[in-house]
Order: C-alpha cells, then structure tokens, then sequence
C-alpha cells in the first residue's frame, strides 16, 4: 500500500480489501475491550480547511485509542491560513508529527502536501473525493451484505465527491454500479474515464432515480448542496427536484435494499424522513465505521502491520 491515502484511484482492491480486513479487527478490538494501542508515542496533525463534525472527532478518537495524539489545526488558527505556502506546512509538520490529516477543499492541495512531506497524508475530504468516508461505506455494506463482490450500488444526487469514491470504490470492490444525476452535475471525468476501462463490473450514469435504482442492494445518497456551494441552495434545489431517496424509488430496488448517508440529511429533501428512519440503524453504522475504516487506514500508514 501506498505510504499516503489521497484517494481511492491511486488504491488498488487489494489495497482496499486490506484495509477493510483490518478495520474489522479494529472494531472487534474496540468492542471487546482489546489493548490497541498500536501508534504509541504517534502523532497525526489534522487541518481543518473545512469544518467537521464526524472526521474531527472519528480522527481524534481513533488516535488516542490507538494509544497516540492528535493535533488540531485550524485554518483560521494556523499560518496555513495566513498563506504559508503548503508545501512549507508539509515540510514543518514532518518535523514534529508521524502523519497529516487534511480536510480541505482542493484535490490539488492535498497532492502538494503530500509531495513534500516525508510522512504518511491522508485526505480527510476534498471537493473530489472522500476515500475515508467511502471505505467506511464498503465497510458498512459488506458487514450487512457479507460480501461486495456482484451486488448493485446506486447512487442519487450531485456527482460529487462522495459519487466520484463510490463509484470507483466500487467498481474496484468489483460491484456493478449505478448513478443518477441530473445533467450539468455529473462526476468528475477522471472519474468516469476511469469507469470506462473496467472491466467485469458494470457502470452506468443516468438522468432518472428510478433507472438507477432497479435492482439495487444498497442506496446512496447525498445533500444537494455541500459545504461552499450554500450560494447555489435555490438553483441546485430546482435541478435536483425528484433526485430523493423515498419509498417508491426503493420499491424499486432489491429487497432488503440497504441505504447510506454520509451526513449531515436533510430529510425532505435528498431523502424522506420515512426511509432516513427506516435505515438508521444502517446510516449509523456507516457513521460509526469512519472510525474504524480511518484506524485501519492510520495503523497501516503510521504503524507496523502487526494487526
């Protein structure tokens, strides 16, 4: 495995599938009590571009359980905000710390930190990707479906960060994949060229919910307007009218069809409250998983592999 984690396209199943493995054991470690503490002595310095709630406090926590620490770095706090070069940051915190978490907005950012440090980087969300988040949904998905491999994933709504990771997470976890989103809003292209050349699984972009979720096994879904786009509220409100996650779109599906969220929801809008509260246990088992998945993917970064 690569020593950073900027996104899911550099990873290949393997890779994925490792970490996984690993997260499982985290969590069976956590839940039975199990001295973890494999980052003893360790550091992960985390910069907050963007506010958080689940990524701040599932990092942090997996640190001190782990037996490390974590440091949190604004960016209206560090000279990071002040316009220190990034490549600057990258080399100052290598010096201090065994790792650098980074919530942010460019992917090209997080690319720049992660050249210059000589420590492991990880991408804790930009506006291309999410392979934290999306490592915990294939978690969650295969922890109720017990496998990946040949069930559908379908995605509704923005072709964002979360539908650029799912669907190459995915495509590599060898799902047949699904995605609805209206036109102007489609993923990213690196995305979907990528999509193209896989072979095995299948990959379809559509412009009706209910195309893309006949026969689905599991319902992604996003808020129609992610942070920096609040300006856009009205305008993506009016494209995405009909893009929800309700109960005669899951009619459609798969029975025992899953649902995930990444969260925050905004029921009434991407998804009903009736199915939101349908499939809570499941949304929040995905929500747990960040802190799983994101142990896994710290320990065999920042650790020796002895899970």
């Amino acid at each position: 495995m690569k020593k950073d984690l900027l996104k899911l396209l550099d990873l290949s199943k393997e890779d994925i599938t490792k970490i996984l493995n690993v997260a499982d054991q985290m969590k069976y470690n956590q839940k039975h009590g199990l001295t973890h503490n494999y980052l003893a002595g360790k550091t992960l310095a985390m910069i907050f571009e963007k506010n958080s709630t689940r990524t701040r406090v599932s990092f942090e926590t997996g640190m001190y359980q782990l037996g490390g620490h974590a440091l949190f770095l604004s960016g209206k706090e560090s000279q990071i905000g002040r316009g220190e070069p990034i490549e600057d940051t990258a080399r100052v915190l290598s010096r201090y710390c065994d790792g650098i978490m980074i919530r942010t907005f460019g992917q090209e950012e997080v690319e720049t930190l992660a050249k210059y440090a000589s420590i492991p980087v990880i991408n804790g969300l930009t506006d291309f990707a999410h392979p934290c988040q999306v490592l915990a949904d294939l978690m969650t998905v295969r922890e109720h479906k017990t496998r990946l491999e040949g069930l559908k994933l379908c995605f509704i709504g923005d072709g964002n960060n979360m539908a650029n990771s799912l669907i190459v997470g995915g495509l590599k976890c060898g799902m047949d994949v699904s995605v609805a989103c209206p036109e102007g809003y489609d993923p990213d292209l690196k995305v979907l060229d990528f999509a193209k050349t896989v072979s095995g699984p299948k990959f379809s972009l559509v412009r009706t919910p209910q195309e893309a979720a006949v026969d689905a096994d599991v319902i992604f879904t996003d808020v129609w307007a992610s942070m920096g786009q609040e300006g856009e509220k009205a305008l993506r409100e009016k494209a995405f009218a009909g893009y929800q996650v309700n109960d005669a779109l899951m009619a459609l599906a798969h029975p025992g069809c899953m649902v995930q969220h990444c969260l925050p929801a905004h029921r009434g809008e991407e998804i009903t409250a009736e199915v939101f509260e349908a499939h809570a246990g499941e949304i929040f088992d995905e929500a747990e998983n960040r802190l799983h998945a994101q142990k896994a993917v710290m320990y065999l970064l920042m650790g020796e592999d002895r899970a």
